[in-house]
């Protein structure tokens, strides 16, 4: 009825009797282990040298501003004006991320599961806000929704609406430029989430948006996240699109960007000071993201 038991009265042969063997390991699992950590641990004198030199190219503008800060003079160059364009900031880059992923989610969607003719180019097209100088895709946003562009002058006739040098426009300039990382982001998320799910749902009777929303849309949630990141932080820190399309008006267009701008030709040391603020914002961007959406594993 039983196999040989062992002293302990456990089957030989079996995990935890004592018969047991250990498992066996596979070849060179060590060595390669070993390998692993040189690799890592270990850098060449050829690639060391640059990547100090890009390193100290890329964090030597930083430390400048942080050593040329007024510490002393810090809280009188923050007065009223600079909270008034930071809290514009957040405002419309924050609107300007909602806009990105109501728009932008379904779109990396079809870019990713959705099989048309012309894709490739759709997805170039897409991502062009990406290359194109922001001042160009300003003067595209005046000649498509200005007074009398192309699309504007529809918007003005049926409905009153007028979006260049107004809060709406800032965050229409804003969208603009970050919807492709938002895009980027969830399309590459969607090309590695396994399909299988989605189509178990299918054969379970869910409708294809029961199955986006049900099964997609929480297994993509961390590229999501990642790239609403993303977008928000270039939405806060836009200004050549901004100024072309909304102008640079104190409290209904100028952003922070703007306002250093403004400043830097009048009080150099009150642009330190707003950019010093842009950079705390930023840095508390990045600490938001966490390690886990920011570096492989």
């Amino acid at each position: 009825m039983t196999g040989p038991l062992g002293a302990e009265g456990a089957p030989t042969g079996v995990r935890g009797g004592p018969g047991a063997k250990s498992p066996r390991r596979g070849p060179g699992g060590g060595a390669r282990r070993q390998l692993r950590a040189r690799t890592r641990s270990w850098a060449p004198l050829p690639l060391l040298v640059p990547a100090l030199l890009g390193l100290a190219f890329l964090l030597l503008p930083l430390a400048a501003l942080l050593i040329r800060t007024p510490w002393r003079d810090l809280p009188g160059q923050l007065t009223g004006g600079v909270w008034q364009a930071l809290r514009l900031s957040l405002v419309t880059a924050t609107a300007a991320t909602a806009v990105c992923l109501v728009l932008g989610v379904p779109l990396a969607w079809l870019l990713a599961r959705a099989d048309f003719p012309g894709r490739r180019l759709v997805r170039a097209l897409v991502t062009l806000p990406l290359v194109l100088p922001p001042v160009v895709g300003g003067v595209a946003l005046l000649l498509a929704l200005g007074r009398g562009g192309v699309a504007g002058r529809w918007l003005d006739s049926a409905f009153g609406v007028t979006l260049p040098f107004t809060t709406a426009g800032v965050v229409v300039a804003e969208a603009f430029v970050a919807m492709p990382f938002l895009v980027i982001s969830v399309e590459g998320t969607l090309r590695a989430a396994d399909p299988r799910y989605e189509e178990a749902a299918a054969t379970l009777g869910a409708s294809r948006l029961t199955a986006f929303r049900r099964v997609t849309l929480p297994l993509i949630a961390p590229g999501v996240a990642a790239g609403a990141v993303l977008a928000w932080a270039r939405a806060l820190g836009e200004f050549g699109a901004t100024i072309t399309f909304a102008g640079n008006f104190p409290g209904r267009t100028q952003t922070m960007p703007l306002a250093v701008y403004l400043a830097l030709q009048s009080d150099p040391a009150a642009a330190i000071a707003l950019s010093l603020v842009l950079l705390a914002v930023s840095v508390a961007v990045l600490a938001g993201l966490r390690d886990r959406w920011l570096t492989a594993p």
